[in-house]
C-alpha cells in the first residue's frame, strides 16, 4: 500500500508567517501535519472538504514541532489522535512514546530530525511516486541554508544530511512549496 499527499496549503515567512499545511492518507489514515497559522481557517478545510473529507475523518494530527504557526489549528480535528516527538495524545490519554521510527500506517512513519527545535520530527510517506518528507529542516526551497531560528545548526545539518539520505522525491517545508531535494 501506499500514501497519497496533499499540500492543503503551502505557508511562507516574512512579515506575516503560515505554515505549509499537508494531508497524508494510507488506508485508514488521514493525517493532517502541521495545522498551524494560516490567514483563513478555510485554507485548510476548503482543500480537505474538496478531497471528499470532512474535519471528523481526520485520524491523526503531527506536530513537527511546537511552534504555534505549526499547530495553532490542531483543534479543527476534534476526533484526531495528536502526535509529537515524544508522545500520542487522545481526549485526555497521554501515551509515552519517541517518535523515532513510529508507524502512523504501513506507509506513513515519524523519524526525529532535530535542529530548527530539538524536538523537530519529519513525516515520511511512501507513495507511488517516491518518499516524500514533510519536515522544517528547510522553511522554503530557497533555504534559507542558516536557519534564522535554529537552536542548533549543526544538529540541523546532520538532520538534513539524514533525511536526504533516504532520497525523498519530495519535500514539503514549514514554510513553502514542495521542492525537489536539493543536490
Amino acid at each position: 500500500m501506499t500514501a497519497n499527499v496533499h499540500v492543503l496549503t503551502c505557508g511562507y515567512a516574512g512579515d506575516r508567517v503560515a505554515g505549509t499545511v499537508t494531508l497524508i492518507q494510507d488506508g485508514d489514515l488521514v493525517a493532517v501535519v502541521d495545522p498551524g497559522m494560516v490567514a483563513d481557517r478555510r485554507l485548510i478545510l476548503d482543500p480537505i472538504a474538496e478531497l471528499g473529507l470532512g474535519v471528523d475523518d481526520v485520524t491523526d494530527v503531527v506536530f513537527s514541532h511546537h511552534h504555534p504557526d505549526h499547530t495553532l489549528n490542531a483543534a479543527l480535528f476534534p476526533a484526531a489522535r495528536f502526535h509529537d516527538h515524544w508522545a500520542i495524545y487522545s481526549g485526555d490519554l497521554w501515551e509515552d512514546r519517541d517518535a523515532e521510527g513510529f508507524q502512523l500506517s504501513p506507509s506513513v512513519r515519524l523519524i526525529r530530525t532535530p535542529g530548527h527545535t530539538a524536538e523537530d520530527i519529519t513525516t515520511l510517506a511512501d507513495t507511488a511516486t517516491g518518499l516524500v518528507a514533510a519536515t522544517h529542516l528547510w522553511w522554503t526551497s530557497e533555504g534559507p541554508e542558516q536557519d534564522p531560528r535554529a537552536e542548533d545548526m549543526s544538529t540541523l545539518r546532520a538532520s538534513r544530511e539524514r533525511l536526504l539520505d533516504l532520497r525523498p522525491s519530495l519535500i514539503i517545508p514549514g514554510h513553502g512549496a514542495p521542492f525537489g531535494p536539493p543536490a
